[in-house]
């Protein structure tokens, strides 16, 4: 019997980005996909997206490596020209894969991440 907990426990839970400024990160994300943020001090904010809970901190360097962390929107060009309005960069253009399209962009911290919908 697999215990109801065993469910959960090799999800995703948590996502923590280190910045250069928390203030700026909440500015750019709160632009380009609306969310809004829970504070913990100076240096450590949270949101929580419906799914997800994520971390912006300054506690640590910025490190843009790492693995790309993949957003939904249905609607691609809308969050696409939200991400270049908050200064967001586009480095891949939307494209079509198998199952959807997609496409790239770096946040203000370098970060690189991706937004796709289903076709």
């Amino acid at each position: 019997m697999v215990e109801q907990n065993a469910q959960i426990s090799n999800l995703i839970d948590y996502i923590e980005f280190n910045v250069a400024d928390i203030d700026r990160s909440k500015a750019f994300y709160e632009k380009a996909f609306g969310w809004k943020y829970i504070d913990y001090g100076p240096d450590y904010c949270e949101f929580n997206d419906g799914r997800m809970k994520v971390g912006f901190t300054t506690q640590d360097p910025v490190n843009t490596g790492g693995p790309l962390i993949v957003f939904y929107h249905d609607d691609l060009q809308s969050a696409l020209a939200n991400i270049v309005a908050a200064g967001g960069e586009i480095t891949k253009q939307i494209f079509q894969f198998p199952g959807g399209e997609r496409f790239q962009f770096r946040d203000l911290d370098g970060y690189e991440l991706a937004v796709w919908r289903t076709n």
